[in-house]
């Protein structure tokens, strides 16, 4: 499709309308940017979302408040224990639960373990839309230890499910644990493989550098947070703002760019990586402190009892039918809880009127936020250069279409 345009010197200019999705390889996800193009230049875009609609918010609504959890799983489907949790603790803030420090020693492994995935996903792929391939290799394979880790705990995969209002469905047992500390022990020789492979590639920085850049006070009015928001020397994260699962307790750094460009946001990203290691070695030490067996907070009007006290004893019985059938009439309130996702401020705003589920609960998906600005921070870049932007901001079509 072509447009006419008369310039100033009556001169004819043609440019052309380009689709950029909503097919999968070019996008990494099911959705579309109607360009305009002057040669291999973009003059204008416009977004589109809305290719996988699937009304969780509204399913939500019509759902007990534990049935909601494989909802969640499906938002960023790279990272879903972190949606998980963040459910989970949503749903606690409301009940006033408060949960072991085992539980949230564990929870702060699987939540780096998938921060880890997330990321190993996104910086793989953005070498591989820069042209270089062997480095997602490399990190694919890392990728599916942490997989062997959550198979171990719960048998499954990418999206696991394992996560309980009030803990964990069952408790890590050894192997998970040893798997866990055999990913920290050979996990970094491959990371820093992969570092020399592309931080100082004289021509992944010609891709990456100034490209896709967006200001501070830019990505704050379009409401960023994550590793996009960061690349642009901002601070803000959610684990240190307003602390969860006990992340107070422990030493980590936020890390930072300047420019707040493709290579910026690939290098916050990568140094993450090593800041969630050293967070998944502190919680692992931590946890070993605690006393084990103890998985999930004492809350039997909430979590299912054992297989065996349902069998034996009538209390327990009760407990597991009420809450199997969904007649558990949760406390009237309104709040707001927000974790560190894999691109952001994951945030999950509820209101309940009491009964068994939300009235109306929303979620804040960064993703969503952070495609808004894909448009203006296109314009007037080359296509090769928007195919790299897109890839470095990492949106997953799963956080776009609630």
């Amino acid at each position: 499709m072509a447009h006419i345009q008369l310039g100033n010197d009556s001169l004819e200019k043609e440019t052309t309308t380009l689709n950029l999705g909503p097919t999968h390889p070019a996008t990494h996800g099911v959705f579309q940017n109607v360009l305009e193009m002057d040669g291999e230049r973009i003059v204008s875009a416009v977004s589109t979302i809305g290719y996988i609609h699937r009304a969780f918010e509204k399913i939500a609504e019509h759902r007990p408040y534990y049935q909601i959890t494989p909802l969640t799983d499906r938002l960023n489907y790279c990272s879903s224990p972190i949606n998980n949790f963040g459910w989970h603790l949503t749903v606690e803030k409301l009940l006033n639960i408060e949960t072991p420090k085992r539980v949230d020693y564990m929870r702060i492994i699987i939540m780096e373990l998938a921060r880890i995935s997330d990321h190993l996903i996104c910086n793989g792929i953005l070498g591989v839309d820069t042209g270089a391939f062997t480095g997602f290799l490399y990190l694919m394979q890392e990728r599916e230890n942490i997989y062997e880790i959550y198979e171990e705990i719960c048998g499954a995969r990418l999206t696991t499910n394992f996560g309980r209002v009030g803990g964990f469905e069952r408790d890590f047992n050894d192997i998970a644990i040893l798997k866990t500390k055999k990913f920290l022990a050979t996990f970094p020789k491959v990371m820093r493989s992969f570092e020399e492979l592309f931080n100082r590639n004289r021509i992944f920085i010609d891709r990456t550098v100034g490209v896709g850049a967006i200001s501070a006070e830019k990505a704050l009015n379009y409401g960023f947070t994550g590793p996009c928001l960061r690349a642009t020397g901002i601070d803000y994260d959610v684990r240190t703002a307003n602390p969860y699962s006990s992340y107070q307790e422990f030493d980590f750094e936020i890390p930072v760019g300047t420019n707040g460009d493709t290579y910026d946001r690939y290098m916050v990203r990568n140094e993450e990586i090593w800041q969630s290691l050293r967070l998944i070695e502190q919680a692992l030490a931590k946890m070993e402190k605690e006393p084990k067996g103890i998985f999930h907070a004492d809350v039997p009007a909430y979590y299912l009892p054992e297989k065996q006290d349902v069998y034996s004893n009538m209390e327990a019985l009760i407990y597991h039918f009420k809450i199997v059938m969904g007649e558990v009439d949760m406390p009237k309130g309104e709040l707001y809880h927000a974790v560190e996702g894999g691109n952001g401020e994951l945030g999950f705003y509820l209101i309940s009127e009491g009964g068994r589920s939300p009235y109306r609960l929303h979620f804040r998906r960064p993703c969503f936020i952070i495609y808004q600005a894909f448009a203006e921070i296109a314009k007037g870049s080359l296509l090769s250069d928007a195919i790299v932007t897109m890839s470095s901001l990492n949106v997953i079509a799963g956080e776009l279409d609630a």
